[in-house]
């Protein structure tokens, strides 16, 4: 799947607790709520969660394919993603780990720099459009 394909969610209230949803996306099942302290059951992520998680997640798979494009010895790529709000703007903070004995020096900075460039931070920095309908 290129990065320009269309991708979808359906979420729906599950009656679980106030705030919990069943989430499919892409045909896997998912659910979200909200942690107890926010009146929820805290029976799964909350959509920050989600969404730093998809920040850690398209990081450590662009290092992954840069370093098979260039077939350099990486062994592991991690990353630990947070996110909060700083004077009413959004602040997300990434932690990388690469690993890999036989990495130069270059290629480490190589791999931390393309990491600022994977999609879902390029979609984050950018002026996203959303667009709702209405469908009652």
């Amino acid at each position: 799947m290129s990065a320009d394909d269309k991708h979808s969610a359906y979420i729906r209230e599950n009656g679980q607790s106030a705030y919990a949803v069943d989430i499919t996306a892409s045909g896997y099942d998912l659910i979200g709520d909200e942690p107890s302290s926010m009146g929820g059951g805290d029976l799964g992520p909350a959509p920050y969660d989600f969404l730093t998680a998809a920040l850690g997640e398209c990081t450590v798979m662009t290092i992954r394919w840069y370093a098979i494009q260039k077939s350099w010895p990486l062994e592991h790529a991690a990353a630990t993603v947070t996110h909060q709000k700083e004077n009413g703007q959004d602040v997300f903070h990434k932690t990388i780990t690469i690993t890999g004995d036989k990495l130069t020096p270059e290629q480490r900075e190589k791999l931390i720099e393309v990491a600022a460039k994977c999609p879902v931070q390029r979609s984050l920095l950018a002026t996203p459009v959303i667009t709702t309908d209405w469908d009652v």
